[in-house]
């Protein structure tokens, strides 16, 4: 490639630019998956802990060891992490949102700049 096909500095720096918002967006959307995968764990918790009587002996984890607690206790922590993991997997999804429209907005300057240098746009990965 001679020096007048070179993809310029600022080409580079989008393209790095636009690499590291791909990797964003992977991390975020894996902390998603985690703040949904305990949220469903947290429900599937509580549907159980509320088919227990009330005689029932019901525990919580305490690290390693299993302790005795109030139903209506655990029902109310429940209920909090559940809504807890609700605004988290909502922060996220905004987050998600905002490098996802980032990087199509950079996607689509990084292409104009390859086509304004005759490089084409083939080895851009796409952002779906």
């Amino acid at each position: 490639m001679s020096s007048s096909e070179e993809i310029p500095p600022y080409l580079r720096e989008q393209l790095a630019r636009y690499e590291q918002l791909q990797q964003n967006l992977q991390a975020i959307m894996m902390q998603k998956q985690q703040v949904d995968l305990e949220s469903t764990e947290v429900e599937r918790a509580l549907e159980q802990l509320k088919k227990a009587s009330d005689t029932d002996a019901v525990y919580k984890s305490a690290g390693n060891l299993l302790v005795r607690a109030k139903k209506d206790d655990l029902i109310k922590e429940l209920d909090e992490r559940k809504e807890l993991s609700s605004t988290r997997s909502a922060v996220l999804a905004k987050q998600e949102q905002r490098v996802r429209e980032s990087a199509k907005e950079l996607e689509g300057k990084i292409q104009e700049g390859l086509k304004g240098r005759n490089l084409g746009a083939a080895n851009l990965p796409s952002n779906s």
